[in-house]
């Protein structure tokens, strides 16, 4: 039989592994009315994108569901793509022309839009060859991009609906403007970031009497475009001066005092500035009180109309106003103000709200049936405190303004005849003539479409709506089952995709929506490349392998959490393979070429065998774990609950099975009676758990798989293609008993090697041990099993009592342990007897040192805790560390101690 390499490289694997699948088409999907459709459409990474480890994250999370669906007889389908992009992208390309010396107003619209498309067919895809290789089985043949041809037809043709139905209007607001990309953005593409700034206190002095007002902003720049002051109706301070005129500092216009409920009378004096066409909440007062609005800062981040401050950069100007009011005797004071100031998502530059005109859509009617339908369970959220939020969202939602001033992107599709008379035209394509006047002179809108109105389109827009919404496969494969998404675009995105789905199809676009959190360092803090603390994903595949990766990603998952990554689980889970590879290739190693025909003969009538071969306890034991491990895995899933499943599978696979079963296999295996029986049995086993791992571990399994399939009663060409593993499987008649026993030998051996370990035997140290029990049922069991207990816990000769039967006294300078089997058996004592084995009075000294030492230890710890200014003002990992290292020192003190009592 061919032996397998002494050690598993996964480079030398994976890429095999790979081109098998993609040659065989494991991922591919077509429709079959004779199996329940499982879809997942991926959240489409932008084409500017490299593989990081958020990507790394969602893309695994999905790839696990989809194979467990695959394995479970669903037709599962994975549909891939990739988003334009919008700002990010044309932001990207623009450097790029920097760095040749080029801008694109030089090149023009259509020369930047062929140099656009021309980059994007050379470094678009970029990421989903990433994610080939990261072993996502999406179904490469299906790939789609938010502006191809299939997507940008359901894009238009949902423009044109909205537009039709009245959603879709031009109007003023003020919008979020951002001066680096020059355009508008929605409220929930402005990120907020802390800033350590001033509140300046400027005084506005009476017009027709002595005195002023004092208001406090932390914006003085804006206070030139200023056309009121506001009080609280109810502010008793100002009552009196309701209806007054003031002068407005710098400029010397005359403005009213007013009232309105909105202005907080707790905030700096209760006096606030109006600022119209410079501040969402002033435009509102405006336009309740009839308000001019003057802008007075331009798309560039410029001074406008501000006579000699024309011209100066807003936080330029914002310097040269704070000094000519101090010089002017306007400036009362300034205090230290933290706040939260709003930036561009994409270029972090400072967003300046301006009054400009827009297309919106509004989005309360829309609204309300995705809230609907949110509120009575049509979609589930993992965890279910995101459907609260999105709720919360939902019924706060303001009109969504989709018009963005660049140039990458979907235009807008709507034309302007010369003639001002006619109506606007809604066409994706350029009309011809004037529908109105006959007028061949039409010109397009200039601007683009937000990027999320494309991709709120996404689960139904890649299945064709767009070109015809009775197609077989929207209507086979849509809704889908599943969303895997992080919770930074729940609004964004996730949400606008529920309304649109109802809105066009009357279906939610899918059933659950997974939501995970950001992968951080070990320290909580997100990566980033200023910090020095990203983890790239393709440099730990490269180390490590991609399983490994998988598994720890998978491992740290919990739905809504943040993950906290640091290298060393890498090496965790690359030993993890390594175990599993170790304990495959020792079952090779025991199988003769003229064992294989008997071998699958006997795992084929596994069943009959269970009840015929009168199965050890340690052999009830693993199947009775596997059968609850299957059991619990399957549940599970019901609920996404992927990081455990990780864990549980890490538990069994390296404590229950390579730990202790294995231990108890090579034993049998050098009994000719049973070695069929074992390899058998740990091959039966052995393809249960890889079925369970091989969506979390692809390549790792399936090369496994490949390895021991000629053994298997059925052997399928992949993994991929066998059932996942069910309790259907594993159902016998186990002996309880049997297991309740092999418990009691696992607690004896452990107890024993602990012993060993606290008075640091040596391997050569054999000791002598004496088991009594309550019940003769449980000595002629142990008894049976001594051989066992002997090699795995390193004694010598072994005594069985039964304590009711014979008297017992305590050995002197033994060390104790108590064990129940259950109710009806009573219990077992343990003596390990260590007379002559161990320097009695050395080993009370090291001890009794070793005590004062943690003492000492506990007592530092001990203060810390009870530091109030630790606890409050450390990092809160480095508290849950203290916590966890104080727990440890005090069960490692109290074992000591116990071990002085044995040796007195």
């Amino acid at each position: 039989m061919k032996e397998l390499p002494k050690a598993y490289n996964p480079k030398d694997v994976e890429k095999d592994i790979l081109s098998f699948w993609l040659e065989k088409k494991l991922y591919h999907t077509e429709i079959d009315y004779s199996k329940k459709p499982f879809v997942i459409v991926i959240p489409p990474p932008n084409i500017t994108g490299a593989l990081h480890m958020g990507h790394a994250l969602n893309n695994t999370l999905q790839d696990v569901i989809i194979r467990v669906a695959k394995m479970k007889g669903f037709n599962a389908l994975w549909v891939p793509g990739t988003d334009h992009g919008g700002i990010a992208t044309q932001n990207v390309v623009e450097r790029l022309l920097l760095k040749q010396g080029k801008t694109k107003h030089e090149l023009g619209r259509e020369k930047f839009l062929e140099f656009m498309w021309n980059w994007r067919k050379e470094t678009g895809d970029t990421i989903l060859h990433q994610l080939k290789y990261l072993g996502c089985l999406c179904d490469w043949e299906r790939t789609r991009f938010t502006m191809d041809e299939v997507c940008s037809k359901a894009v238009y043709k949902a423009f044109k609906i909205l537009f039709e139905q009245g959603y879709i209007y031009r109007g003023e607001r003020i919008v979020n403007w951002c001066p680096r990309c020059q355009t508008a953005l929605a409220d929930i593409e402005v990120e907020y970031k802390e800033e350590k700034s001033y509140l300046w206190y400027i005084k506005y002095p009476f017009k027709n009497k002595k005195g002023y007002i004092t208001v406090a902003t932390v914006r003085p720049e804006t206070m030139l475009g200023d056309t009121a002051v506001a009080v609280n109706p109810n502010d008793e301070r100002y009552k009196n001066l309701i209806g007054e005129e003031v002068v407005l500092p710098l400029m010397n216009r005359i403005i009213k005092i007013i009232a309105d409920d909105v202005v907080e009378a707790e905030f700096g004096t209760g006096a606030v500035k109006v600022t119209p066409a410079h501040d969402t909440a002033d435009f509102e007062i405006a336009q309740r009180h009839n308000l001019d609005a003057i802008k007075v800062i331009d798309e560039n981040g410029k001074m406008v109309n501000v006579g000699q401050y024309s011209g100066l950069d807003r936080f330029e100007c914002r310097k040269k106003v704070v000094e000519d009011l101090k010089q002017q005797g306007f400036l009362e004071k300034i205090e230290d103000y933290t706040h939260n100031v709003g930036v561009c998502y994409r270029c972090g530059t400072v967003i300046e709200p301006l009054i400009s005109k827009q297309w919106f859509i509004r989005m309360k009617d829309i609204a309300k049936k995705a809230y609907d339908a949110i509120y009575e369970g049509k979609v589930v959220y993992y965890p279910e405190v995101y459907k609260e939020y999105t709720l919360n969202w939902l019924e706060n939602i303001k009109d969504w303004c989709i018009s963005r001033q660049i140039w990458w992107g979907h235009r807008i599709p709507i034309w302007y005849c010369e003639n001002k008379e006619c109506s606007i035209v809604v066409s994706y394509t350029n009309p011809e003539k004037c529908p109105q006047c006959g007028s061949k002179n039409l010109t397009q809108d200039n601007d683009v479409l937000d990027t999320w109105f494309s991709s709120a389109l996404w689960p139904f827009s890649v299945f064709g709506w767009g070109v015809d919404e009775n197609n077989t496969e929207l209507k086979y494969f849509y809704p889908t089952q599943i969303l895997v998404t992080g919770y930074e675009i729940l609004y964004l995105w996730v949400a606008r995709m529920i309304m649109m789905g109802l809105h066009f199809l009357n279906e939610v676009p899918f059933k659950e929506v997974y939501v995970h959190g950001i992968v951080r360092d070990i320290h909580g803090k997100k990566m980033s490349k200023s910090l020095g603390n990203v983890i790239d994903p393709l440099e730990i595949v490269e180390k490590y392998g991609t399983d490994a990766l998988r598994f720890s990603l998978v491992s740290s998952t919990t739905a809504g959490r943040d993950i906290h990554l640091a290298e060393e689980s890498f090496v965790s889970s690359r030993n993890f393979m390594n175990k599993i590879y170790n304990m495959t290739r020792f079952i090779m190693l025991n199988i003769q070429d003229e064992n294989v025909e008997e071998i699958k003969s006997w795992i084929k009538n596994f069943s009959t065998n269970f009840n015929e071969a009168n199965f050890g306890i340690a052999e009830h034991w693993i199947l009775y774990e596997l059968k609850n491990l299957v059991s619990n895995i399957n549940e599970l899933y019901k609920k996404y609950m992927l990081g455990n499943i990780a864990n549980e599978l890490y538990e069994f696979i390296w404590f229950k099975f390579c730990d202790w079963y294995l231990e108890v296999a090579k034993i049998n295996l050098q009994n000719s009676n049973s070695k069929i029986y074992t390899l058998g049995l740990l091959i039966f086993v052995l393809e249960k758990i890889l079925k369970l791992l091989h969506p979390i571990t692809p390549f790792f399994t399936e090369y496994v798989y490949q390895n021991i399939k000629k053994f298997l009663p059925e052997e399928k060409e992949s993994i991929l293609e066998t059932l996942f593993t069910t309790t259907n499987e594993i159902n016998f008649e186990f002996d309880f008993e049997k297991v309740k026993f092999f418990e009691l030998t696992k607690n004896i051996i452990s107890e024993i090697r602990t012993i060993r370990n606290e008075f640091k035997l040596q391997t050569n140290s054999k000791p002598n041990i004496i088991i009594t029990a309550e019940n003769n049922k449980v000595v002629d069991v142990l008894k049976n099993f001594v051989s066992y207990i002997q090699r795995l816990a390193s004694v010598n000769e072994t005594t069985f009592l039964n304590k009711t039967e014979q008297e017992f006294k305590k050995p002197k300078h033994s060390s104790t342990a108590v064990f129940e089997v259950t109710k009806e058996l009573g219990t077992v004592e343990l003596y390990v007897l260590l007379e002559e084995i161990i320097d009695f009075n050395k080993e009370k000294q090291r001890i009794e040192k070793e005590i004062a030492e943690i003492e000492k230890f506990v007592s530092i710890l001990q203060q810390k805790l009870n530091n109030e200014q630790f606890l409050t003002k450390a990092p809160k990992t480095e508290v849950e560390k203290t916590k966890v290292m104080y727990q440890l020192n005090i069960e490692k003190l109290n074992k000591l101690k116990k071990v002085l009592i044995d040796l007195e």
